[in-house]
């Protein structure tokens, strides 16, 4: 019975320090400013105390185009809560390929044309889409995706930020 006592607080000190270390792996977003499509101005930290899905597409890529459905319904379903959708079309793609896009497509997002890069390059330089950010209401990068997200899975984590 004494050796139980002795190792309790290696116990303790262990699940502290494995608690600390979970708290503490969030990355914070990077803080970006960016021109919507219709002209109006913003950054990630204006978008603080919302639950934030960062998305980096392009016309061109088969996956991007096949998810923003599920982008969409996320956004309908949550975005009355505080969750947002930031839809970052990459430097690369022609801007009337990304207005005929979102002409033809529902997109209830804030969509950018990152024409300089610069949104892509302060998000660990992303260069492959689909790609996206899910960031908790304190402007933590909470997860990665990198190819199409699964709708079930990034809304089990929306639900668990909210």
């Amino acid at each position: 019975m004494k050796r139980v006592y002795w190792i309790l607080p290696f116990i303790a000190v262990a699940l502290i320090t494995l608690f600390l270390m979970t708290s503490n792996s969030r990355k914070p977003a990077p803080q970006v400013s960016y021109t919507t499509l219709q002209g109006q101005t913003g950054s990630t930290a204006s978008l603080k105390g919302n639950v934030v899905l960062v998305n980096f597409w392009a016309t061109t890529c088969p996956g991007c185009v096949e998810e923003m459905g599920n982008l969409a319904k996320l956004q309908d379903q949550y975005g009355k809560q505080g969750y947002k959708t930031l839809s970052v079309a990459m430097d690369y793609d022609p801007a009337v390929y990304i207005n005929n896009f979102v002409k033809q497509q529902r997109m209830p997002f804030i969509i950018v044309h990152d024409i300089s890069g610069s949104v892509a390059r302060s998000f660990d330089n992303v260069e492959l889409t689909p790609t996206s950010f899910l960031i908790d209401k304190n402007g933590n990068i909470v997860k990665k995706y990198v190819g199409s997200i699964n709708e079930q899975d990034v809304e089990k984590e929306i639900r668990k930020l909210m």
